[in-house]
């Protein structure tokens, strides 16, 4: 008996027991079954979302600040980051607003690309993002406007990111189906955060920074 043989004899012991009318293929409308449902949006008040975001990107450790849509209190929110972590220096995307850049703190572009040992001995990384997700507190970069290369926020041991408020959305697959077009348009990685870097060890002792930032500065722009 073929290896093909074998398989298909399987799947046919396997099934013996699906009734004949069942569909072959599974459709969440036609389900009748609640659990097999999933939320695909979730609360549509700005606001609410905001706060909840804001509610689980600290339960992470991240600091979370909210500043109004005024380019003077996001460079003070920036600039206060920076001294709480005693950071005289910051690397940045090309890209990144010029009335986001900090008064009295050294910013260096990303151009021409900074060496991996310059990037992991910077003071920090400010950037924007792509979205951030109210329901799981998590942060998405695509490299997009803003955002700069991957390493750049990975190599550095402070990432301080500015969210817009309307770029966080309620739940998870509303963040997948925005950024559905960009990633087979562009076929490039996401990179999620979801505060600081941490993991735990075989005895469950947390260790940070093992693959990307320990810190975790995050400014909601309202």
């Amino acid at each position: 008996m073929s290896a093909r043989e074998t398989i298909l004899g399987r799947i046919r012991v396997a099934l013996v027991d699906v009734p004949v009318a069942e569909p072959a293929t599974w459709d969440e409308l036609q389900d009748d079954d609640d659990a097999a449902r999933y939320n695909r949006s979730g609360d549509d008040n700005p606001q609410a979302v905001a706060d909840l975001f804001a509610e689980r990107c600290g339960a992470y450790s991240a600091r979370v600040t909210r500043v109004a849509r005024d380019g003077a209190a996001l460079r003070r929110a920036i600039e206060a980051a920076c001294r709480r972590h005693g950071t005289a220096s910051l690397v940045i995307p090309t890209d990144l607003p010029e009335n986001w850049r900090p008064t009295g703190i050294e910013c260096q572009p990303d151009h021409p690309r900074l060496s991996l040992r310059r990037l992991d001995g910077a003071g920090g990384a400010l950037t924007g993002c792509a979205l951030a997700i109210a329901e799981t507190g998590t942060i998405v970069l695509d490299g997009g406007a803003g955002q700069g290369r991957r390493a750049l926020t990975l190599l550095p041991d402070l990432h301080i990111c500015v969210v817009r408020e309307r770029q966080i959305v309620a739940s998870v697959p509303e963040a997948i189906e925005q950024l559905g077009d960009t990633v087979r348009e562009s076929g490039g990685p996401l990179t999620l955060i979801s505060g600081p870097s941490a993991t735990s060890d075989i005895e469950l002792q947390r260790v940070e920074g093992v693959h990307g930032p320990r810190r975790l500065e995050v400014v909601i722009v309202t």
